[in-house]
This record gives C-alpha cells, structure tokens and sequence, in this order.
C-alpha cells in the first residue's frame, strides 16, 4: 500500500508541475524567437490600430474538407489546436505560440510529428468589463452568434493553407491574420415570429454596460383577428436560438441535397428536419390547436450562448432579469395573461436544467415544467462524478491503478470522449472558464467569484483535482436535488404536480444518474407528495423528452405538439376562480 500511494503521489505531483509551466508559459507574449519552432502571427494591421486582448489559437488539420476552425471536437475525429492568452496586443508587435502553448488532444507542439498539415489561426476577440462587485475581468461578449468563437463577428482568422511541419527546423511559420468575421444580420420578423429585445437594468448594473435580453416569439393562429383574446405564455428554454426554431411555413426544399446524421444514424436528416417544423407549423394552424403564445429566450452572455436562467455571481442576475424584466414586457406587448397560474416551461439538456431549475427558485411564478435530459440535477452525479466525495473528477483512483472516467457514450455504450479530454479542449480554447463551451459554463454559474474576479474552479481544469470548498457551494446553492429535499417543507405546496422529468437512460452524457438520484427523493415526498412524473427511455440517448412511440430522432422535433394539450388540460384544472380561460380558446 505505501509504494502503491507513492506512484499515485509521484504521478499528480508530476502533472501539477507539468499543469504548471503550460499555464505560466503558455500565456506569455513573445515575440519570435529565431531557433524555435512555432508560429508567429502579426498584429492585424488591416482590421485595428487599437491594442487587443484575447485568445489566440493555431488549429493544425489532417482534413482539408473544411476550414480547421470547424474540426475542433470532444470525438476520437477532432483535429488540434492550440491557445495562447493575449494582453494589451500592440500594432507592429507578433505573438509566437511554441512548445509551451497548451494544446488537445496533444498538449505540446513539440510532440506534433512531421508532416503535411493544413494550418489556420483564429484571433478570439475579449472586451474588458468593469463590473459591479469591483472585478475587472476580460472576456469574450456573445456577438449574436451564441457565443461560438470560430463563428463570433469581429474575430480575425487566416485563410486556410498547407504548410511543412518539422518541429526539429529551427525557425518558426508565419501565419497571417487576413480574415475577419463579418456581422451577423438580424432575423426578420413574419407573421407568425417577432423578435424582441430590451434592455435589463440589472443585467446592466452587474456588468457595467449596457446588456440585453431578447426573445423569439410565436405568437398563436388567430391573434390579429382576436384582439380582445389573453393568452399563457410557454417558455422554451435552451441553447442561444437566432430565431423561434423548429417552426417552418413552407415545405420541405424538394433540392435539399440529403445529409446523414452519424448523432441518429439517419441518412437525409436535415430534410426530416424541415419537414416536422412544417408539420409543426400545420399544427400551429390547426383549428383545434389550443392558442398560447411561446418564446425562445435569447440570452447569451460573456461566458455561453445560454445564462441558464438563474441568478448567479458570475453571470449577474439573469434568473430575477428574465422572470422580471423580460417576461413582463413579452406579457405586456403580447397580451399575456401574466399570471404564474397561465406560464409553463419545458426544454432539454441544458433547457431541461433550466426549466426545472427556474420553476424551483420560481416556484410561484410558472405553473409546471417538463425538464428532458436534464444537465446534472444531483452534483452525486455530476456525470460520473460525485463532487463531495470524489477527490478527482477525471479518474476513479487505486492504490496501483487509476482508471480515467467517460464523458460521452453511445446507446450501446461505447466510449468516445473522456472527461478529461472534454476539459482539456476546453483549457486549450479559453482559461478561466473563458472557452465558451459546456464544463465552463456550469462552472461559470455554480461558483462563487474567485480573488482575480473569474468563476473559482471546481476542479483543476489541468489535473482534475476536486475543490471541495467549492463543491459545497454548489451543493448549497445549485444542486437541485439538494435545495428540494432541503427546502422541501416550503417548496413542497408550492410544486405540487408541477414537475415533470424525461431521460434516456442511455444519455450520451450520464445524465440519468443524477435523474435516478432526483426520483428517489420525489418518490418518498409527503406533506404533500410531489404528484409530478419522472420517466425514462429504454435504450434512448440524450436528448429523449417522455415520448415512447417514436424514436428520439423524431421525438426532439415534437416538444410543443408533446406538452402544448397537457398545458392547456392543467391551465383549466387549476386556473384561479373567475380568471379567463375562454378568450384565447377560439376556433
């Protein structure tokens, strides 16, 4: 047992150290050094004159079917890239990204091997906010495009180009930064979908500039012609929507060139697609189809493309914003009836959390919500980890073993992403919690602030190591599962048949375990019991939503057809005495 707990310590102590020197280095500006191999890349001269902070990132690709800004992934077929932080960037100045640079999947340039490589580097553009709690912080603002930093308008890129690799040359490879993203359009209005957006004085007072919230909105058939009509309002909650989505006039292209879905094995998907967001819009259309108005929230952020709704010391105060600020002023301009009694929520993956996580901390304000595959629920299962017992979140530990934890399966199981791979390419695109992707966000709203003014890491993002102080923030604050069975005395009249939960319990991401955890609570609730459902699909991936018919590829493009009648049945069930339920039930 002593040597087995020797080689454990020897092996952390060398990846700290390791971690260390790529994070100190990693960041450096420098200009290029003449014997070292690398890339320098000039200051972008053509687009500013003015300094810039940011990341920079060089992507090198096997592939030249598409620009390597695009083959950044979590799967065994992504291509590499490394980051480098930039400060205070100066006309006429060149950065140099060398063997220190952290990379994914291989973390050092040096390990690169000779060859042919299709090469680009992107420049992520950070703005510095001043915020109200005293940090200074930089940070890449979402540009309407849901925080994608190879798709943000405003970031300098290079053309594409093929280059030799020898990393025992001496000398490092120009690229230039020739390209810049140009804006992105707004969406325009029909007659069924508007676009709105408002300004959010709290958003704006936590950041220190101006902020806005929007929403994609949908409004009911027969809403011109029904002036005197109030209707419930649903929300749709998830990921960074451009416009209302899955909601289609015309039919189908009939020349839509097919593509096949490797996620659903489904050759021609992109036409299925189309045509259930027209089917939808035939419903939508439908006599018979009860009339509620539904919104998709827009409200991407310095950190994701999504707040998920909740208030938070990192993201500012997006859950009071939104139930507020934006809901009243949809209500108002819409003729919502405004009431928690006539306003629902529903959603998956990250708009599963959301809408059961609004309808806890709002427990008042909503009606119900229909959570599918909900991020993690239950922080004993935050994945495949326990955050307050596990001492690392990256591998299951032994005294002569360690065996690294999955992060992504496959129905059969089959493991194509571990977590420290998904961590680590994260690491490479952004530090502090500044990669604009999955693992970052979470820590982003669940934390507490750290001392330079950035979320505190529940984890070493290099090595894994847990932080158990943070957890129990977390726990305290975040891990619903934890707040309902806390808080349960006072949250329980208040949720009473209103939360309802959808899992595959083959889920790409093992979010049925902390569902599993969740329904064992729920299911032992008096005084009074919760009345809800929780329900699983045999065999069925991230994202299935409780429809046991068909299969989840079909199922993910229903959600309003699936819970739009069980909205309307639980409206007429416990509408307040004398509260109007029959102007928005017109033919």
């Amino acid at each position: 047992m002593k040597n087995g707990m020797n080689i454990k310590g020897i092996f952390f102590t060398l990846i700290i150290f390791f971690g260390a020197i790529l994070f100190m280095t990693g960041i450096k500006k420098a200009d290029a050094p003449e014997n070292n191999p690398g890339f320098s890349v000039p200051y972008p001269e053509k687009f500013t004159d003015k300094p810039l902070d940011g990341r920079l990132l060089i992507m090198i690709s096997t592939d030249d079917g598409r620009e390597p800004r695009f083959q950044i992934s979590d799967g065994p077929q992504t291509q590499q890239v490394f980051g480098m932080d930039v400060e205070n960037w100066q006309p006429g100045e060149n950065m140099y990204i060398g063997p220190e640079a952290f990379g994914y999947p291989v973390h050092s340039l040096a390990d690169v091997p000779e060859g042919e490589y299709h090469i680009q580097a992107l420049f992520h553009i950070y703005e510095t906010f001043q915020r109200a709690d005293g940090h200074t912080v930089k940070l890449p603002m979402d540009r309407g495009e849901g925080q994608q930093w190879n798709r943000a308008p405003g970031n300098f890129f290079s053309t594409p180009g093929t280059m030799e690799w020898d990393p025992q040359k001496n000398g490092p490879l120009e690229i230039v930064l020739d390209q810049k993203i140009p804006p992105i359009l707004p969406p325009e209005d029909t007659k069924y979908i508007k676009h709105v957006s408002i300004k959010s004085e709290l958003l704006s007072k936590f950041w220190g500039r101006p902020m806005h919230l929007g929403a994609c909105v949908l409004l009911p058939y027969g809403f011109d012609e029904h002036p005197e009509a109030r209707y419930p309002l649903i929300i749709n909650h998830g990921h960074f929507p451009y416009t209302f989505s899955g909601f289609r006039e015309d039919p189908p292209d009939k020349d839509l060139k097919p593509e096949y879905s490797s996620r659903f094995r489904w050759e021609g998907y992109n036409r299925t697609v189309q045509e259930y967001a027209h089917k939808f819009y035939e419903y939508w259309t439908n006599p018979h189809t009860p009339r509620m108005i539904i919104i998709e929230v827009q409200h991407a952020n310095p950190y994701y493309d999504d707040s998920y709704a909740v208030n938070s010391e990192n993201l500012g105060p997006y859950g009071d914003a939104i139930t507020y600020e934006l809901i009243p002023f949809v209500e108002k301009k819409f003729r919502g009836i405004g009431e928690g009694w006539a306003r629902f929520l529903y959603g998956g993956s990250t708009g599963g959390w959301e809408a059961l996580g609004v309808q806890v901390f709002y427990p008042e304000e909503y009606n119900g919500c229909f959570a599918a595959c909900p991020d993690p629920i239950d922080f004993r299962a935050y994945g495949l980890v326990n955050i307050y017992e596990d001492k690392n979140a990256y591998a299951m530990l032994g005294p002569w073993k360690k065996v690294l934890r999955p992060g992504h399966r496959d129905y059969l199981g089959r493991v194509s992403s571990t977590l420290m791979d998904m961590n680590h390419r994260e690491l490479a695109l952004g530090t502090h919690s500044r990669s604009g992707a999955q693992w970052d966000i979470w820590q982003a709203v669940f934390s507490p602030v750290g001392e330079d003014g950035y979320p505190k890491p529940i984890w070493n993002k290099f090595t894994g190591e847990i932080d158990p102080e943070v957890a129990a923030f977390w726990q305290e604050n975040y891990d619903l599962r934890y707040i309902l069975e806390r808080d349960w005395e006072i949250l329980g009249p208040k949720l009473k048949g209103k939360i309802h939960i959808y899992c595959g319990d083959m889920d790409n991401y093992y979010l049925n375990n902390a569902v599993y955890l969740t329904e064992e609570f729920l299911e032992k609730t008096k005084n009074p019991p919760y009345e809800g459902e929780v329900d699983y699909g045999d065999r069925a991936e991230h994202c299935w939503n409780g429809d046991h018919e068909l299969p989840n590829a079909i199922s993910r493009l229903r959600y309003h057809q699936m819970f739009i009648p069980r909205i309307l049945k639980r409206i007429l069930e416990t509408a307040p005495k004398g509260a109007d339920i029959k102007s928005f039930r017109y033919k």
